[in-house]
C-alpha cells in the first residue's frame, strides 16, 4: 500500500493533468504489446495495428528499446522516462529527457540494473556520451508518431471524459469528495490518501500538492514516481469509450451510425454514453459549441438523449434509446407477467466490456511509480 500524506498546502494544490503525457502514454502503451492471449482485452484492436505498424515502418527495434528501460512486469523503471515537463507537450518532454543530468542517469540505471540488461546502451551512458539519450529520445518521437498519435484524439477524449467528470465533483462538493471517487483503488482518509500498491511505502508531500495523471494506456493499478524528491505525481487508470470495447462485446458499428445519424451526431451520441456539459463535448470532439448543441438537441427530440442541471452546468447524457443504439443491444423485457418492464435504474450504468475499466467511473465513490502486475512496483 502507497500512503501519501497531506497537509492543508497539499490539499489546496490537487490538481488534474488537463492533457494525457505523451511519455506516460507512451510507455505504458508498450507494456499493452503484451505476447498474444495475456494483453487486456480493450486494446485488442489496437495491438493488432500497432504491431503491424511497428513492423512495416521498420520501429520494432525502437520499441523494444523502451520495452527494455520499462518492462511491463519490472519492479522498478528509471522516472527520467517520464520527466514532469512533458505536461507540456512531446517536444517538452523528449527536450527534458535528452537534458536528464548524468548524475541521475547514473543512479537511475543503477536500480533499474540497466547495466546488466543493457551493458552496451548503459555503458555508452556511463562514459557521458549523449548518443544513448538522443537514442532513446528518437525511438519515443518515432513509436509516439506511429501508434500513439493516430489515436491522439480518442485518446485524449477518454482523459477528458474523466477529467470532466471530476473535476465537476470538485468544483461542487470539494476535494474530499472528488479524491473518494477514486474508491476503491484509492481510499482518502484524511490527511492521508491509501493508493493500492504493491508494497508498503510513505509519500509526504510536504506541501507541493499532488498531480493526478488520468491515463489511456495505463491498466490495473496507478502508478507513482519512486523518487521522492520529484513532482509528486500518480498516474491512474480511465474508463474506455465504447469504441475501444473488443469487437466481439459489440454488435453495432461506428460505420453504420454514421451511416443513420451522420458522422458528427453519431460521435455526439458515443460521447456521450459518459455524461457531459456541450463545452466538454465541443473540446472532446474538436467541433464548435453551438454545433455540439445543435446536435445534442437533435438526438434529445428523437429522444436518444436527455439534459439536466447539475449545480451550475447542464450535463447530457443517454436515454435508455440512446445507449440501446449506440450498443446494439434493447435491455430484455419480460413478457407474461401483466406488468410493464421496470425502467432502468438512472444511477446504474451498462457493464463494461471484460478489461475495459479499472476505476470505477468519476462520482461513483470509489490508484506505484512503477507499480506494475504481480508484485511490481515503484
Amino acid at each position: 500500500m502507497l500512503h501519501i500524506h497531506f497537509d492543508d498546502r497539499d490539499v489546496a494544490r490537487v490538481q488534474i493533468a488537463a492533457e494525457p503525457d505523451p511519455l506516460w502514454e507512451t510507455v505504458l502503451a508498450m507494456h499493452q504489446l503484451a505476447p498474444a492471449g495475456r494483453g487486456v482485452a480493450v486494446y485488442a484492436a489496437w495491438r493488432d495495428r500497432a504491431r503491424r505498424e511497428l513492423d512495416e515502418r521498420g520501429l520494432t527495434r525502437a520499441a523494444r528499446l523502451i520495452s527494455a528501460l520499462a518492462p511491463a512486469d519490472a519492479r522498478y523503471f528509471p522516472d527520467f522516462l517520464t520527466p514532469d515537463a512533458a505536461r507540456d507537450g512531446l517536444a517538452a518532454g523528449l527536450a527534458a529527457l535528452r537534458d536528464t543530468p548524468r548524475a541521475r542517469l547514473t543512479a537511475e540505471s543503477a536500480r533499474a540494473a540497466l547495466p546488466d540488461r543493457l551493458p552496451h546502451w548503459a555503458g555508452a551512458l556511463a562514459t557521458g556520451s549523449r548518443q544513448p539519450l538522443d537514442e532513446l529520445a528518437d525511438a519515443f518521437a518515432e513509436v509516439h508518431r506511429a501508434v500513439i498519435a493516430p489515436d491522439w484524439t480518442e485518446v485524449s477524449a477518454t482523459v477528458d471524459c474523466d477529467r470532466s467528470a471530476r473535476a465537476r465533483t470538485l468544483c461542487r462538493d470539494g476535494v474530499d469528495a472528488m479524491l473518494n471517487t477514486f474508491r476503491p483503488t484509492l481510499r482518502w482518509e484524511p490527511p492521508v490518501l491509501h493508493v493500492d500498491y504493491p508494497y508498503e511505502r510513505d509519500l509526504r508531500l510536504h506541501g507541493r500538492g499532488l498531480r493526478l495523471i488520468p491515463s489511456h494506456f495505463c491498466r490495473r493499478r496507478p502508478i507513482a514516481l519512486a523518487d521522492p524528491g520529484l513532482p509528486p505525481v500518480l498516474v491512474y487508470p480511465v474508463a474506455h469509450s465504447t469504441a475501444w470495447a473488443p469487437a466481439t462485446s459489440r454488435s453495432c458499428h461506428p460505420q453504420a451510425l454514421s451511416t443513420l445519424l451522420g458522422r458528427t451526431r453519431a460521435r455526439i451520441l458515443a460521447a456521450l454514453d459518459d455524461p457531459a456539459t456541450t463545452g466538454e463535448l465541443a473540446r472532446r470532439l474538436r467541433v464548435s459549441a453551438p454545433s455540439a448543441s445543435e446536435h445534442v438537441s437533435a438526438l434529445r427530440e428523437a429522444n436518444l438523449a436527455r439534459s439536466h442541471r447539475d449545480g451550475g452546468c447542464v450535463l447530457h447524457a443517454l436515454t435508455p434509446l440512446g445507449t440501446a443504439l449506440l450498443h446494439g443491444e434493447l435491455a430484455p423485457v419480460r413478457l407474461g407477467s401483466g406488468r410493464p418492464p421496470a425502467a432502468p435504474a438512472p444511477h446504474l450504468r451498462a457493464t463494461a466490456a471484460p478489461g475495459s475499466s479499472v476505476l470505477p467511473p468519476p462520482g461513483s465513490g470509489s490508484a506505484p511509480r512503477r507499480s506494475r502486475p504481480a508484485g511490481a512496483g515503484r
